[in-house]
């Protein structure tokens, strides 16, 4: 068994961050001393390198091979930097952007160092940019890669490195999509044979400032959007969730000339401790309710929450009663699919969306002629559908113009949901009330998530093989009819850890291991159909928390 005094001792020799290597040798002093916590926390940060997948890096920020910090990075970049010299050629170039978490500025500067050591350019946007931007950037540039240094929406604890595929390293359809296998294996290989952080060359010779202009480029894209040249007559009330969406939010809305907005105030700036939310994720019970106070208080038409690198979007909207309601991911997915469907000006044939979102969509699409199709959660995989016009996936992310950004972006559906409740506000209706006409023409498909959090992750894995190995006869008084292991052949996807259970009453369950958080997350959708135009929201809530309370149980059993 590796020591994990001696391996931190070897690590922090060849650290070029001062503040960690002050960091790890308080902790081998103290584990030397006879400490067990701190010879537990060395174990901890040493339990090997921080796994480089198709979600690029993302962990603790802290001193050691396990977490986030300088050496990992320049080690991470320096395998990108070689993968791209093998497939591309020395003349690669990289478009380079990061958010406003802490050590994004420093993990930014010493990518571009090490990115342009080893003689390929660095198009380096300015720094606490949105994660679209640079998405956008990849494609507008006509760049072989792209990094974004954020971890999104994770705890004010973490940061991450996302990389994208353009221009010469990729083909057509994964043009700025994030990267898939075997790219990340091939990557990672390299990574692992990269020399110590403090031996790899770094040098700014080759990084090139792109200023303003993509910024730019990418607001008036977004702004574009809304295509009525007067001043819109929605009233929008946006929180950013201490994230670095606020000003290019604000700014996009007025190019669109939509005038009347209010901004959340405490959530505005960019701050990376998230001091107002536990968790800065607009799906988290409790985050948007300074907006949704704000909205009351001002009579508003549209509540908008980003996320931390505003990748994602959530919305809430008011009832006929006036009371808001916050929309689910699957609720904004159906609204904007049927936005982008009846829009023939919107180029591509298909709509898609992950494997665990509703499967209304794909009724929406059939309904206007258009392909479907459904792909493996996240966006590296929906990006890639032949022909897109639009996708997503229930964890509020949407990709309404994968021409331009071929990655969700946050702002874009932001742009989007104006103008369908401009477009809806002229007819006399709300989103709820598209939300119904789209119910009594393919039925009711109401979903929710529920997520078990695990301290021991191999619980996980435990979990998922005694599902595996057990029989279901039914779910809340269905009998299940189909269960299929999406690590097996058939599936028509790549094989991914999944099962999801088919009942005879039409409901469907998806249970799969989180791909960045400790959970097992699952996704329940029921359909009923509508009676004589009755949209029977009451039922649907009924059966959804039936099948919640038995799903909880299952997963809970031991």
């Amino acid at each position: 068994m590796t020591d994990p005094i001696a391996t931190a001792a070897d690590w922090r020799r060849h650290d070029p961050d001062p503040v960690t290597r002050a960091e790890l040798g308080a902790l081998i002093d103290s584990a030397r001393a006879g400490d067990p916590d701190a010879f537990a926390e060395l174990a901890s940060r040493f339990t090997g390198p921080l796994e480089f997948g198709t979600a690029g890096l993302r962990g603790q920020v802290g001193a050691g091979q396990s977490r986030m910090n300088t050496a990992v990075v320049i080690r991470a970049t320096a395998g990108l930097a070689a993968y791209l010299r093998d497939r591309v050629g020395p003349d690669a170039r990289v478009v380079l952007g990061c958010d406003a978490r802490n050590g994004s500025a420093q993990f930014f500067d010493a990518a571009a160092e090490v990115l342009s050591g080893t003689g390929l350019t660095v198009l380096a946007l300015p720094k606490r940019l949105p994660t679209p931007v640079t998405a956008f950037a990849v494609r507008a540039t006509g760049a072989d890669a792209g990094v974004m240094i954020t971890a999104s929406h994770n705890p004010a604890a973490d940061n991450g490195y996302k990389v994208y595929l353009g221009g010469r390293a990729t083909d057509a359809d994964g043009c700025g999509a994030q990267i898939v296998g075997p790219t990340d294996a091939q990557i990672a290989a390299l990574i692992a044979a990269a020399p110590p952080a403090d031996e790899v060359p770094r040098s700014a010779t080759g990084i090139v400032d792109l200023g303003a202009e993509l910024l730019d480029a990418y607001l008036d894209r977004v702004a574009g959007y809304r295509r009525d040249p007067g001043p819109s007559p929605v009233r929008v009330v946006l929180t950013a969730m201490h994230g670095v969406g606020g000003a290019p939010a604000l700014e996009a809305l007025r190019r669109a000339r939509v005038p009347d907005v209010r901004v959340v105030a405490e959530q505005f700036e960019p701050d990376p401790e998230f001091p107002t939310v536990g968790f800065p994720n607009p799906e988290e019970p409790g985050a948007l309710d300074r907006a949704l106070t704000l909205a009351a208080r001002v009579g508003a038409d549209l509540v908008i929450a980003l996320d931390p690198d505003a990748d994602r979007c959530s919305a809430a909207v008011p009832d006929a009663d006036g009371r808001w309601r916050q929309l689910s991911g699957d609720q904004i997915g159906a609204l904007l699919g049927e936005q982008a469907a009846a829009d023939s000006s919107r180029t591509g044939d298909a709509l898609a969306c992950s494997v665990v979102s509703s499967t209304l969509l794909a009724k929406i699409a059939a309904a206007h002629g258009l392909a479907s199709a459904v792909t493996l959660t996240g966006f590296k995989w929906i990006a890639r559908t032949p022909g897109l016009r639009f996708g997503y996936e229930e964890a509020i992310g949407y990709c309404t113009d994968p021409e331009a950004v071929r990655d969700k972006d946050g702002i874009g559906a932001m742009l989007r949901l104006v103008t369908l409740v401009e477009g809806l506000g002229g007819r006399g209706l709300r989103p709820t009330d598209l939300l119904d006409e789209l119910a009594r023409a393919h039925g009711l498909h109401a979903t929710a998530a529920v997520s078990l959090r695990f301290d021991d992750t191999a619980e996980i894995a435990a979990t998922m093989a005694r599902l595996r190995a057990a029989a279901v006869p039914e779910l809340a008084g269905a009998a299940v009819v189909d269960r299929e292991d999406l690590t097996q052949p058939g599936s028509g996807l790549p094989a991914t850890d999944a099962l999801i259970y088919r009942t005879d009453a039409g409901d469907r369950v998806i249970v799969r291991p989180s791909g960045t958080e400790p959970k097992l997350k699952c996704y329940l959708e029921v359909v009923l159909g509508c009676r004589d135009g009755t949209v029977p929201h009451a039922a649907a809530a009924d059966r959804l928390a039936l099948l919640e309370a038995e799903v909880r149980a299952l997963l809970e059993r031991r």
